[in-house]
């Protein structure tokens, strides 16, 4: 994923979409604003339902340039010319997945708050560590929230980078914008009204505007 020298958006699907009518928010957002990945987050198990999604999300993703993971299910990540996988288990899958994927293929880990999970994770090959959630949501790790204390050690002490989410409204955004590399947002652009134009306003608070 590329760098500059603010935070990046990195998008997460809905936990459930329905795909004609996601796909053209998906494509108003890229065409709007500048976006470093896209991560399929659909609750669902079932691959049938997750290989269309990503096969369809991908080619959109891809004529934007844009690369696309998927949470979790790793396995699938060549089979639908995926980008890499977003491990939802802190470090425990990191080398499987790596071992599988190669060192070309994105494997991001998300580790809640713990600064021992993420150390772990960061020591054994991901691309990156996600800490979160930062505000009130539900159904991200066990609740406990990550604090900005937490975003501003780890960018002062580890390379590696580092991506916040998670609750994010625009208080608890600029207190840690500072401090991350790559800023995750889903409900806070899907449930906008115009998910386009929530994306810009979004993107000026993470360049300081």
């Amino acid at each position: 994923m590329p760098e500059q020298d603010f935070a990046q958006i990195y998008l997460a699907t809905p936990t459930e979409i329905d795909l004609e009518a996601f796909k053209p928010k998906l494509e108003s957002v890229l065409d709007s604003v500048p976006v470093a990945c896209i991560r399929i987050a659909l609750s669902t198990s079932d691959e049938s339902q997750l290989g269309r999604a990503a096969d369809q999300l991908r080619d959109i993703c891809h004529r934007f340039d844009v690369a696309i993971v998927i949470d979790d299910h790793f396995r699938m990540v060549e089979k639908h010319g995926l980008d890499g996988v977003h491990l939802l288990d802190g470090a425990r899958l990191v080398r499987e997945a790596r071992k599988l994927l190669g060192p070309d293929a994105i494997v991001g880990s998300f580790c809640n708050n713990s600064k021992h999970t993420g150390m772990t994770a960061a020591e054994i090959g991901v691309d990156y560590i996600s800490f979160g959630p930062v505000g009130d949501t539900g159904g991200l790790g066990d609740g406990s929230r990550a604090s900005p204390e937490l975003f501003r050690w780890w960018s002062e002490m580890i390379e590696v980078p580092v991506v916040a989410e998670g609750g994010l409204d625009d208080i608890s955004l600029a207190s840690i914008r500072d401090h991350v590399d790559f800023v995750t947002f889903s409900g806070e652009i899907w449930n906008a009204e115009n998910p386009a134009k929530e994306a810009k306003r979004l993107l000026g608070i993470l360049e300081g505007a």
